[in-house]
């Protein structure tokens, strides 16, 4: 035990010894493994539920194929279940948590381009069918509009056809209608939506290999038109990097890939919507791609970049600051998914390694 500092106090001919209050531990971010999945996933999902577990769902399983499997993580006991099965296998596909708790998960790749929609409900435990996307999509992008519906922005559809369409689904209805196309077809990209409401889509691609464009521009959608209109342009054209939300209003992009995906990227940028331009941010210690959703911003407002390298990344947005934290994932995984849990400690799950090895690893990060 750490031997506490002393007090003398002299009074009435005696000396007392008296312990000084001993200073609070300092804060010491790690990342640990939690819990093992039952089944090893990549380009899963994983959404918090309003029951504090985690539902993850799909995705490409150890080798290759699309899984139709679910599973509930408990935090709490770190205790992970079977919770049923998907009515298709899907990878690629977009979880996203409604305001009345149920989770919408949309379309997917498991050798077809999934236009289906089902719906899990906690209170049940149950996966219902839920309507259907207008245009069945991968890798594509799902955001939750402040009115409650639903927007779908572009990726791969039937022909492996790169998509510009987007379209919005109203939970109420259960029906997905098109809305205003973007300018440019887009895989890999990132959606996100600003404070005032609109939808920030960031980069991505178009083609592949050799006929691979990689894009700097960016577009915003706006509900009340229902269109896309320009929104600047990155410094560095990227793709399969990430972006989140800053309380300032700001949205920060995180690494990525160029053309070949040999260059990965350790540099960030930020965006403001106000003028609508991009500006260089600060750089990561790890070059990081494939990690679209992995990215969360804490309640204390650091932005935690968890996935595409053997550790994990805490940015200090005021000094404009990147440090690495404790603890090491066997490999770079990439296409992980995690879920921030409501006590501030983020959920990091599966991925697969360079050497195209999926993981049932489960990691938890804490900060306290």
């Amino acid at each position: 035990m750490r031997s506490m500092p002393l007090l003398s106090i002299r009074g009435a001919g005696c000396l007392a010894l008296l312990a000084a209050p001993a200073s609070p531990p300092a804060r010491v971010p790690s990342v640990e493994r939690v819990a093992t999945l039952r089944t090893a996933r990549a380009v899963h999902t994983a959404t918090l539920l309003a029951t504090g577990k985690v539902l993850i769902a799909g995705g490409m399983a150890d080798g290759g194929g699309s899984l139709a499997s679910v599973e509930l993580y408990d935090p709490s006991r770190n205790t992970v279940v079977a919770a049923g099965n998907l009515g298709e296998r899907r990878a690629g596909h977009t979880a996203t948590r409604l305001p009345d708790g149920r989770v919408l998960i949309a379309g997917g790749y498991n050798g077809a381009y999934l236009a289906s929609l089902e719906l899990f409900d906690p209170a049940t435990g149950r996966l219902i069918p839920a309507g259907t996307l207008a245009e069945g999509r991968s890798g594509h992008t799902a955001t939750l509009l402040a009115d409650g519906r639903v927007l779908f922005v572009g990726g791969v559809g039937s022909g492996w056809t790169f998509l510009s369409s987007a379209e919005v689904y109203d939970p109420a209805t259960r029906r997905s209608e098109p809305v205003g196309s973007m300018r440019l077809r887009r895989e890999s990209h990132t959606a996100t939506r600003l404070a005032d409401g609109r939808v920030l889509v960031i980069g991505g691609h178009e083609g592949r290999r050799q006929q691979m464009t990689v894009h700097s521009s960016a577009e915003v959608f706006v509900p009340r038109s229902r269109r896309f209109t320009d929104a600047g342009a990155l410094r560095t054209a990227r793709h399969k990097h990430d972006a989140v939300l800053l309380p300032d209003g700001r949205v920060l992009v995180i690494g990525g890939a160029d053309r070949t995906d040999r260059t990965h990227f350790a540099s960030t940028e930020i965006h403001d919507p106000r003028t609508g331009t991009f500006r260089a941010g600060p750089s990561m210690t790890h070059r990081r791609y494939k990690i679209a959703g992995t990215s969360v911003v804490l309640p204390d407002a650091r932005v935690l970049v968890t996935s595409g390298g053997v550790a994990a990344e805490l940015l200090d947005v005021e000094r404009s600051r990147f440090r690495v934290v404790d603890g090491r994932f066997p490999d770079a995984y990439r296409f992980a998914a995690v879920a921030a849990l409501p006590d501030g400690d983020v959920v990091i799950t599966g991925g697969y390694s360079d050497a195209n090895r999926s993981t049932a690893g489960i990691w938890r990060f804490r900060d306290r």
